[in-house]
Formats: structure tokens, sequence, C-alpha cells
């Protein structure tokens, strides 16, 4: 099997990018794919170095079996481009900021999450920090949709 690497970004890796990467994460787990894709998330500005994700994107996730707790939050760096498979942003804004940073020979692995989604219609995933509690639940809808497609996407590329 082929190592297969994941980086999710939004803008400060506190709410939307985590929340990707616990769901995942927790997929590939549940998979025993563990030892054969990575995951990790970071943020396209440097708000939170170090911070774990939102509280309240924390006791969302975990509502729905997830732990984010684990997680610390850091800016996307020069290194992620060439050591990921593929980089997957959350909104128009965080993929302009990436595709401005990122390498002409890794462009193609900046791509949106939603590219991913099975069931769900939305072209980003929305940013809740400012939004009540609802916004949340929606974020965890979002990714949990586009991880199902992401994983099918996985399985073909470490064969």
């Amino acid at each position: 099997m082929r190592h297969f690497s994941v980086l999710f970004v939004c803008m400060g890796n506190i709410c939307r990018s985590p929340t990707a990467h616990g769901v995942f994460q927790h997929k590939i787990k549940a998979l025993g794919l563990s030892h054969t894709v990575t995951v990790d998330s970071a943020g396209t500005h440097d708000y939170h170095p170090g911070s774990a994700p939102d509280k309240r994107a924390q006791a969302h996730a975990a509502k729905r079996g997830y732990d984010l707790s684990g997680q610390r939050a850091r800016k996307i760096g020069a290194k992620d481009f060439g050591k990921f498979d593929l980089i997957l942003v959350m909104d128009y804004d965080n993929l302009e900021l990436v595709q401005k940073k990122c390498p002409p020979e890794c462009q193609h692995k900046v791509r949106l999450l939603t590219e991913f989604c099975v069931v769900l219609q939305s072209d980003v995933v929305p940013d809740p920090y400012y939004g009540g509690p609802n916004g949340f639940d929606h974020v965890l809808d979002l990714v949990e949709d586009a991880c199902e497609g992401l994983m099918r996407h996985v399985k073909e590329q470490i064969q």
C-alpha cells in the first residue's frame, strides 16, 4: 500500500480545519489505515498558534464521537506543499491564499474540501466562528459528507 497524506486548511486552524482533521482521522483509524494515511490541519493566518480548537467546535464534534482535543493550531508553511498529497481548503478566500503561496509544481494538490461531497451541495465550508451553534453542526454535516467522498478517493490512491 502506498502512503498518502492530507492537509486541511482554514483561516485560523481552530474551527473548520480541525473539525475536518478530526473527522477524517476518525475514519482512517476506524478502517485501520492510520499507518498508511497521514492527516493534519493548518491555517492561512497565524491568529492562534499553539491553541486547541475552539471549544464550540470541540463540543459539537464530541457529540458525534470525534475528539479534537489533541490538535494545536499552526500556520501552513512552505514545507507543507511538498509534504502533503492533498491540501484541502474550506473556502475561496483561503483557496486563493494557499494558491498564492503554493509552488507551481504543487498547485494540483490544492482543492476545495467540498469537491468531495457525496450528498450535500455546497461550494464551501462556511466559517462558524461568529455565528451560532447551528453553524458548527452545519460544518460537521458538510465535513462528514466530504470525508466520505475523500475516503473513497484516498482508498483508490493507496491501492
